[in-house]
C-alpha cells in the first residue's frame, strides 16, 4: 500500500513537470531568425562583408557602411539593440535562398528590386536610388562614358555593368575583369586601369576610403536606376510592413540623411532624395 502512495506521487510530480515545460515551450521565441519583439533574443540581418561604406566587416570584427546603418536603425524599431544584431554575411547569388530557409530575418545588401527578384522575395524600401557610373582619377579628363572610347574600363567578373557600357555607348573601350572591386580601385591607383564603373554607391564607399581620400572622383552619370530594397522572405507581409514604417521614421527623423553623409560624403557623393518608401511596382 505504502509502495503504490509512492509511486502515484511520482506519477502526479511527472504530469506537472511535463505541463510546466509545455507552457514554457510557447513562450519561448525564434531567436534564429528574430521573430521575437526583442528582449532576450537575437536577430540575424543578412548584409555585405566587402563592401566599403556600405556592409564592411572591419579588420577588428565592427559593422560599418549605410547598409549596416540602416539595419541597425529599422532593428531598433522592430525592439532589437544593437548588441541582439547577428549580422550574417550574405553574397548576391545566396540572397533568395538565405531568406528562404530563413537563415536571416531580412537582408540589407545592395539588395536592387527587380521583377525576377520580386517571384522570389519580398522587399521593403526602396531606401536609395543608386545608380551605374564611373570612378575615375581626380585629375582625370573622362567626363563621359563615351570618352572611354580607348581607355582601360575595370568591373568584376561576371558583372554586366562595363559589358553594357561597352555595348552601348564607348564601343572601343578595352575592358579589364578581376575578382572584385577592390583590385580595380587598386588598378585605377596605379593607372593600370581609367575607369572603374558599378554602383555610384559602391564606387563612393570605395573611394571614401581613407587610404584613397581625394584620389578619386565619380563622373557622376547616370547609366541606370538601382532602387535598393530589404528583402524579406517571400509572404512575410508583416515585416514588410514594419520595416515600411521604420524606413519612413530614419527619413523623416534625419537619421537617413547623416548616414548617406558619413558612409558617402568623403567621395562628394551626390545622392537622391529619400525615395518613396513603399513604392514597389511589380
Amino acid at each position: 500500500m505504502k509502495l503504490r502512495k509512492v509511486s502515484a506521487v511520482a506519477a502526479t510530480a511527472l504530469v506537472l513537470a511535463l505541463t510546466a515545460t509545455a507552457c514554457g515551450g510557447d513562450d519561448k521565441k525564434d531567436s534564429s531568425s528574430g521573430s521575437g519583439s526583442g528582449g532576450g533574443d537575437k536577430i540575424k540581418i543578412g548584409i555585405k562583408y566587402d563592401q566599403p561604406g556600405l556592409g564592411l566587416k572591419e579588420s577588428d570584427g565592427k559593422f560599418t557602411g549605410f547598409d549596416v546603418d540602416v539595419a541597425t536603425y529599422v532593428a531598433k524599431e522592430l525592439g532589437y539593440e544593437p548588441d541582439q544584431i547577428e549580422f550574417v554575411e550574405t553574397k548576391s547569388a545566396d540572397r533568395e535562398n538565405a531568406l528562404a530557409r530563413g537563415d536571416v530575418k531580412f537582408i540589407a545588401a545592395t539588395y536592387s528590386i527587380n521583377d525576377e527578384r520580386l517571384d522570389k522575395v519580398d522587399f521593403a524600401g526602396p531606401y536609395l536610388l543608386a545608380h551605374q557610373d564611373l570612378l575615375v582619377k581626380a585629375d582625370s579628363d573622362i567626363t563621359k562614358a563615351t570618352d572611354l572610347n580607348g581607355k582601360i574600363l575595370c568591373s568584376v567578373t561576371g558583372s554586366t555593368s562595363a559589358e553594357n557600357v561597352k555595348k552601348d555607348i564607348a564601343p572601343k573601350a578595352q575592358l579589364k575583369e578581376y575578382g572584385g572591386y577592390s583590385e580595380c580601385i587598386a588598378g585605377l591607383q596605379s593607372g593600370a586601369v581609367d575607369a572603374v564603373t558599378t554602383d555610384d554607391s559602391i564606387l563612393a564607399g570605395f573611394a571614401s576610403q581613407e587610404n584613397y581620400k581625394g584620389q578619386f572622383k565619380l563622373a557622376g552619370l547616370k547609366l541606370s536606376n538601382e532602387n535598393y530594397g530589404i528583402g524579406v522572405k517571400k509572404g512575410d507581409s508583416a515585416t514588410v510592413d514594419k520595416i515600411n514604417a521604420a524606413l519612413e521614421k530614419m527619413v523623416s527623423d534625419g537619421a537617413w540623411e547623416t548616414a548617406v553623409k558619413e558612409n558617402f560624403g568623403p567621395a562628394e557623393y551626390k545622392n537622391e532624395p529619400a525615395p518613396k518608401i513603399g513604392d514597389i511596382v511589380k
